[in-house]
């Protein structure tokens, strides 16, 4: 019995490790099925729509050309993450700007956010109440560290568990479960204790 549970097991692995390999080996199922998470989370993080598009791009690329180096010990979608995350930090780094200083025309929209919040119902009120506690979140988080920030983004708006986001960091599950608790405590307290 436990022989043929391992089998099945490793059959699985396999099937799985290969379904990876066919998505990363052709690059336009790769866009297809991880651009609109990626686009999201960067657009998210960089405030700049033409910016977001060519990091996102360039983390398909650099993942398709290195796919050879993927081992597998993380999720597809985990790893491409990572990559995305690098990106955005070199970018920060060489352009020497403030992480999400950014104001008008590049913002994100807050009837956008709006859609990643629950909202009390779809009346007009309800609507517009969502939009105004998104503006009030996306206000919250330019006063976050670039960690603190990632972190919440990969945490609420990509829904990522606390090991994943400690292997996309590149950190310590204990130092993103800090930053974490630190980001949602500035937010509950900038947005006036308003469940986030």
């Amino acid at each position: 019995m436990a022989v043929t549970l391992h089998a099945d097991v490793l059959k699985f692995a396999i099937r799985e490790q290969v379904s990876v390999v066919t998505e990363l080996d052709d690059i336009d199922t790769l866009a297809r099925n991880y651009r609109p998470r990626l686009l999201r989370f960067v657009m998210a993080s960089v405030r700049d729509e033409d910016l977001a598009d060519t990091i996102v791009q360039d983390a398909l690329l650099k993942a398709y050309r290195n796919r050879a180096g993927f081992r597998g010990d993380c999720s597809l979608n985990t790893w491409l993450t990572g990559i995305a995350v690098n990106l955005i930090r070199d970018h920060a780094r060489t352009q020497k700007f403030k992480f999400w200083k950014k104001a008008g025309a590049s913002s994100v929209d807050a009837s956008e956010m709006a859609n990643h919040l629950r909202s009390s119902g779809s009346s007009p009120e309800g609507t517009l109440l969502a939009r105004e506690q998104a503006l009030q979140v996306h206000q919250a988080m330019e006063e976050l560290s670039p960690n603190q920030r990632t972190v919440f983004l990969l945490r609420f708006i990509e829904e990522m568990d606390l090991a994943e986001i400690a292997e996309v960091m590149d950190m310590p599950v204990n130092t993103v479960k800090t930053h974490l608790h630190r980001a949602v405590k500035s937010v509950r307290a900038r947005v006036g204790g308003q469940r986030v």
